[in-house]
C-alpha cells in the first residue's frame, strides 16, 4: 500500500479486536517513531498491552473499545508543538494503515497512566493515537469541497490540487477542516504555498493543519515548494 492509498483507506476506528500487536510492526514501529523523534524533536512513545488509558469515563463516552495499544505524542512545550504532533503523528497513522493496522487520534477520551510513558523537563502530552487490528475498517466522513479551503482555479497547477484533495481526507477533530491553502506562485525559482488554520471553540486547529500539511505533501507529490 501506497501512502496516497492509505489516505484513501484510512478512516478513524474506536473499537479493536484483543489481539496483540505483531512483532514485525512492533520493530518498524519504534524504529519509524526514533527517526521523528529526532526529525520533529518530539518525545513520541509506543504503550503496548495496557488498556487501562481506554477503560475510563470519557473513553466510554467517546465510545472506544478494546483500546491495549496507543501512541504517546509528547514534546517540549513551544509554541508549535501541536502542528509538530499533528505532522509527524500522521507520519505514524499512515505508515500503521499500510502495515494492517487501523488508528484514531485522541484528544480527551483518555487517561494518562502513571508508569505507562516518560515526560522529561518541560514536556508535556498533546495527545494519544490509539492503534490496533480494527473490529471494523472505519467509515468515511462528508468533507469541504476543495474551492472551501483552498485558492484552486483554473490557472493554479494541478499538484497544488491533488495537494488540497489529499489535505481533505487528512483526519480532523470532529471532522472540522478548519484549514485552508493558498498556492502564493513563485520566488527566487522556488514555488510558495501558504497554509492556514482557522478558528474554532473545539481547539486543535494547530494539530489540525499539521495533519493537513502531510496529506498535502503526499498528494502533490512535489518536493521544489516552501510552506510560507
Amino acid at each position: 500500500m501506497t501512502q496516497q492509498e492509505a489516505i484513501e483507506a484510512r478512516h478513524s476506528v474506536r473499537a479493536y479486536k484483543e489481539l496483540p500487536l505483531a512483532e514485525d510492526v512492533i520493530k518498524v514501529l519504534e524504529e519509524q517513531i526514533a527517526i521523528l523523534n529526532s526529525e520533529g524533536n518530539l518525545h513520541i512513545q509506543l504503550i503496548q498491552d495496557e488498556p487501562k488509558a481506554f477503560q475510563g469515563r470519557m473513553a466510554k463516552y467517546g465510545k472506544f473499545r478494546n483500546v491495549s495499544n496507543y501512541i504517546v505524542m509528547a514534546g517540549k512545550k513551544v509554541y508549535d508543538l501541536d502542528e509538530r504532533v499533528g505532522y509527524y503523528g500522521e507520519h505514524l497513522v499512515l505508515l500503521a494503515q499500510t502495515l494492517g493496522l487501523n488508528t484514531c487520534w485522541v484528544g480527551l477520551s483518555y487517561s494518562k497512566v502513571p508508569g505507562t510513558y516518560v515526560l522529561d523537563e518541560g514536556e508535556k502530552i498533546a495527545c494519544y493515537i490509539a492503534l490496533g487490528y480494527g473490529e471494523t475498517q472505519g467509515v468515511s466522513h462528508k468533507i469541504k469541497t476543495i474551492e472551501q479551503v483552498s485558492n484552486t482555479s483554473d490557472v493554479t497547477p494541478s499538484w497544488f490540487r491533488k495537494g488540497v484533495e489529499a489535505a481533505l481526507l487528512a483526519p480532523t477533530a470532529v471532522n472540522q477542516q478548519k484549514f485552508s491553502f493558498e498556492y502564493v506562485g513563485m520566488k527566487n525559482g522556488r514555488l510558495l504555498v501558504h497554509a492556514k488554520k482557522g478558528f474554532s471553540i473545539i481547539g486543535y486547529t494547530q494539530m489540525d493543519l499539521g495533519i493537513a500539511k502531510y496529506h498535502f505533501e503526499i498528494g502533490a507529490g512535489k518536493d521544489d515548494f516552501d510552506w510560507v
